[in-house]
């Protein structure tokens, strides 16, 4: 079986979407070692992951279709991945697709910069303020605002763009 994952990421320029589509394909080799692999498709926006999702299940009804998007929101306990995103986004769930073919990120890919801080310490030495990162040591639970907000207090007296 073939499988088609659409993923948010990898910008609207054709240099960054080829430098997602490899970091995915890296990944898929370690988790997947030398079976089949994915064809991974960056999308850039998250409307636009799912706008190209939507296509192509029309499309090409024998390739196992993914989406793959960041959650944007904390998920509730009882809501399935297209629940929340009928909730959050007003996305219907395509006809006949199965709620395994959605899978959502962290709320923001920047949590995951926050769960290794002796990288960013290295990454933007001098004047970095460790102190405002936030303590949770479970960065996914963090709300995107505040992530956002602790990088940015953490790296305003650097020298380094964010």
């Amino acid at each position: 079986m073939t499988v088609r994952i659409f993923v948010e990421g990898g910008g609207d320029k054709d240099l960054t979407r080829t430098a997602c589509r490899r970091a995915f394909v890296q990944f898929f080799k370690k988790a997947l070692g030398a079976g089949p692999q994915p064809r991974v498709e960056p999308c850039g926006s998250r409307d636009e992951a799912h706008k190209d999702f939507c296509r192509f299940l029309q499309q090409d009804r024998d390739t196992c279709s993914i989406l793959l998007v960041d959650s944007e929101d904390a998920v509730a306990d009882d809501a399935t991945p297209w629940q929340h995103l009928q909730r959050r986004d007003k996305w219907t769930t395509p006809v006949r697709v199965p709620s395994d073919q959605v899978h959502l990120m962290v709320q923001c890919m920047e949590a995951w910069f926050l769960a290794d801080r002796r990288i960013l310490i290295d990454y933007y030495r001098h004047n970095f303020n460790a102190n405002a990162l936030p303590g949770n040591p479970n960065p996914e639970q963090i709300p995107k605002r505040d992530v956002m907000s602790h990088l940015s207090q953490a790296t305003r007296e650097t020298t380094k763009d964010t």
